[in-house]
């Protein structure tokens, strides 16, 4: 199994290292925080990444992925079969068997096999942490402390299902304009590779000076027919070295502030990310995970580098003995009214209730943007349409005009 080396803080505030034996590094991370330590870094050994990278080898490229869908059935029966007294290898056998999908089918069956070894719930789910994220473990490692598994998998399940409906909202949102774009960058191709080369053949038999917006038409239309393949390398190239760019550490937390601050869309991104914020802070304190360590998870739950780089500095924060109102002011990421509800919150014991009502504030804000959304980009695409057919009204017909006044002065 991989090692890795650990630093972390004790619920004593003292300092605390060592080498931890885990199935991933998701998995150290709950061991620590199940001993009350938790962890400031954890660095995967070279024996552990070797082990690593066999176990990568062994993964299938196109092995079939795991989605929200399936998380929140098998969150939704693990709270019912639990609840009804059925025990835990039994009903995560009986999941495995009636599971539509198939590698989902495959993990649960795995981890059934890895509870039947003597391991816990918690260190078995741990093993695929690119579908169980760390947030979802902690909160399963709390369930099992307290013996509320059943609840903890509710919690989850309505987690799961705030987190599906918010995305099924943003894509329908944005399935108007993205339809009307490529339909637009379609035409582009179509007009500049059989259009265009029709017209100039035309105008060069009448062999007569043509306006500039024409020879501008025919340039690009020559540049598409001709080097349509420098042109594809071009995109493809820019595509990969922006992905690559994206994906580092650097790119990806640029790229994360420049979202947010985007016309139209970036308040929404921003809105949805603090929602989720919310959602998750409130429901790890529910179930009983210190604050510090619940800001760690929340900040892994929230997919955004800046926000993540954020929370984290709030936790720092409060580590030195901060209120969380205080860090959540200097963050600098909430409302004047969120704000309030956390202090309401800190002064009467009852966070986790109004960070419920933040997020549904949050998301009642969004869905007002999204149903709007359609409202305020149509304008900005229709004024796109219009330079394109001006451009094409000035550089086709304006010298078939010119040739046709001629031909009548003639």
């Amino acid at each position: 199994m991989p090692q890795f080396k650990y630093a972390g803080k004790t619920a004593q505030g003292g300092a605390q290292n060592g080498v931890i034996e885990a199935a991933s590094a998701q998995a150290a991370a709950q061991a620590l925080l199940s001993q009350n330590v938790v962890p400031t870094s954890i660095t995967e050994t070279k024996r552990g990444s070797a082990a690593s990278s066999e176990g990568l080898s062994a993964v299938s490229l196109f092995e079939q992925k795991v989605g929200i869908d399936e998380l929140i059935i098998f969150a939704r029966q693990m709270y019912s079969l639990l609840k009804a007294g059925i025990p835990i290898i039994r009903a995560i056998k009986g999941l495995s068997e009636n599971a539509s999908h198939k590698r989902f089918q495959e993990i649960l069956k795995d981890i059934a096999d890895q509870l039947e070894q003597g391991r816990n719930l918690s260190a078995a789910m741990a093993k695929y942490e690119k579908i169980f994220t760390r947030l979802t473990i902690s909160v399963v490692v709390v369930g099992e402390n307290t013996g509320k598994l059943d609840d903890v998998f509710l919690q989850l399940a309505l987690y799961f299902e705030r987190e599906q409906e918010t995305r099924k909202r943003i894509k329908s949102a944005l399935r108007y304009p993205t339809f009307v774009i490529i339909a637009l960058v379609i035409a582009m191709f179509i007009l500049n590779l059989f259009v265009v080369p029709v017209f100039t053949q035309m105008f060069e038999r009448f062999n007569t000076e043509l306006p500039i917006m024409t020879r501008v038409l025919i340039g690009t239309s020559d540049f598409f027919v001709n080097y349509w393949w420098l042109l594809l390398i071009g995109i493809v190239g820019a595509i990969v070295m922006v992905k690559q760019y994206v994906n580092s550490e650097v790119g990806r937390l640029k790229w994360d502030r420049i979202k947010l601050k985007l016309p139209v869309v970036g308040s929404i991104i921003e809105r949805s990310l603090l929602s989720r914020y919310s959602r998750s802070f409130s429901m790890i304190l529910r179930a009983g995970v210190p604050l510090t360590a619940g800001l760690s998870l929340t900040a892994d739950a929230v997919d955004n580098a800046f926000m993540q780089q954020r929370i984290r500095e709030m936790r720092q924060g409060i580590e030195k003995g901060e209120s969380l109102l205080r860090v959540s002011k200097n963050s600098e990421l909430f409302s004047t009214l969120v704000l309030q509800m956390v202090a309401v919150g800190e002064e009467t014991g009852r966070l986790e209730p109004l960070l419920e009502e933040s997020a549904d504030y949050y998301e009642r804000e969004v869905d007002f943007d999204l149903k709007s959304l359609t409202a305020k980009i149509e304008p900005i695409l229709i004024g796109f349409v219009a330079v394109m057919v001006l451009i094409l009204a000035l550089g086709i017909f304006t010298p078939m005009w010119n040739m046709m006044s001629a031909v009548k002065g003639g």
